[in-house]
C-alpha cells in the first residue's frame, strides 16, 4: 500500500476509534460511573477535533475515495453527542420517570434531523440550528445540579432550536476572531476537564469559566445570525 493511502487509512482508523470510546462510555453509564463516562467522551471529543484537519492534510478523499470519513464521523458523533446523553438522561436518571423518557426521545429524534440535514452548515463555518451537542448540555446539568423541571424545559427548548435557523459558531472552523475563540474554548476545556475529574464538583473559578465561555460563543453566534454576512 502506498504511503499516502496508508496515511489516509490511519486517519480513518483514528476517527473510527471514537466508537471504542462510545462503547466504554456506555459501559460506564450502565454502572452509574458518569465521571468515567465523561472521560471517554472527552477523549472522543479530542479525536473529533483532530481527525478533520488530519484528513485534509493527508487528503483522504483523493487517496481513499470509496471510504467516506465524513459519514463515519457523523455515525460516531451521533453516538457520542446524542445517544449517550439520551441514555444518561434515563439511566442516571437526570429526569425521573416518563418525562425523562420523553426528554431522551426528543433528544434522539430532533438530532436525527440535524445529522441528516444537508444544509446544516454555512460556508463560513457556522451550524444552522442547534448542533446537537447534548453531551455538553448534560455536563452543565451535572455541574450546576439543575432541577428536573428546569432540565426538562432546557431540553425542550434546545430540541425546538434544532429547527430554528440561528447560526451556531463552530469554534475551529469560523475564521472571525479564531484565535480569541480558541483561547476561550481552551479555558472552557480546562474548566470542563476539572469538572469531569472532580466528579462534577468545582469551585467558583471553574464555574465562571463554564458560564463565560458559552456566553462569548452565544454572542458571536447571535451577531452572525442577525448581521448581513454570508447566509449559506
Amino acid at each position: 500500500m502506498p504511503l499516502r493511502k496508508l496515511a489516509a487509512a490511519l486517519v480513518h482508523l483514528l476517527t473510527a476509534s471514537g466508537v471504542i470510546c462510545s462503547l466504554l462510555a456506555f459501559q460506564a453509564i450502565s454502572v452509574n460511573a458518569l465521571g468515567v463516562a465523561y472521560i471517554w467522551l472527552a477523549l472522543a471529543l479530542f479525536i473529533d477535533a483532530v481527525d478533520g484537519p488530519l484528513a485534509r492534510l493527508v487528503d483522504t478523499k483523493t487517496h481513499l475515495p470509496r471510504f467516506s470519513g465524513e459519514r463515519l464521523d457523523l455515525i460516531i458523533d451521533y453516538l457520542n453527542y446524542v445517544a449517550l446523553p439520551a441514555f444518561i438522561v434515563v439511566k442516571a436518571p437526570l429526569i425521573e420517570g416518563h418525562p425523562g423518557m420523553v426528554a431522551a426521545i426528543a433528544i434522539l429524534l430532533t438530532s436525527l434531523f440535524h445529522f441528516s440535514d444537508t444544509q446544516s452548515k454555512t460556508r463560513d463555518g457556522y451550524f444552522i440550528g442547534f448542533p446537537a451537542i447534548w453531551n455538553i448540555v448534560l455536563l452543565y446539568f451535572l455541574v450546576f445540579g439543575l432541577r428536573e423541571n428546569v432540565a426538562l424545559v432546557v431540553i425542550g427548548l434546545l430540541s425546538l432550536a434544532t429547527f430554528w435557523p440561528l447560526r451556531w459558531l463552530h469554534p475551529f472552523r469560523v475564521v472571525h476572531l479564531r484565535w480569541l475563540t480558541i483561547f476561550v474554548v481552551s479555558a472552557w476545556s480546562f474548566a470542563a476537564g476539572m469538572a469531569i475529574l472532580s466528579d462534577f464538583v468545582v469551585g467558583p473559578i471553574e464555574k465562571s469559566l463554564l458560564v463565560l465561555a458559552p456566553a462569548y460563543l452565544v454572542i458571536l453566534s447571535l451577531k452572525r445570525s442577525y448581521d448581513g454576512g454570508i447566509r449559506e
